[in-house]
């Protein structure tokens, strides 16, 4: 199963499965579960189709799914002061420019 550029082992079950994908920690991948209303207990080969799009739609916006602000891993980012949750290569993208930023103030 791939899901956001990453291979996710299907014999794992959903929220340890979800960790592999760089931005998600066991916490945010608890809280998406509940969220989408898959059991937690489902092994990630399992999951349908429909299942992993409600995933990824929850991962790709999860301030519209209802998830709090304090979950996410770029909260008041330093351009415009928002509250983000990047993965997968957004999240490299964003770490990249905050440490141009950084070398930028030097």
């Amino acid at each position: 199963m791939r899901i956001y550029n990453t291979n996710v082992d299907g014999r794992r079950r959903i929220p340890f499965a979800l960790r592999a994908i760089k931005g998600i920690g066991r916490r945010f991948a608890n809280i998406v579960c509940k969220v989408v209303k898959v059991d937690k207990t489902k092994r990630a080969g399992e999951l349908t189709e429909d299942e992993c799009k409600r995933i990824s739609n929850c991962i790709e916006d999860p301030l519209a799914h209802g998830i709090p602000t304090y979950i996410f891993n770029r909260q008041y980012d330093y351009k415009d002061g928002k509250d983000y949750h990047k993965v997968s290569n957004e999240l490299d993208t964003k770490l990249r420019e905050d440490l141009e930023r950084m070398k930028k103030v030097r």
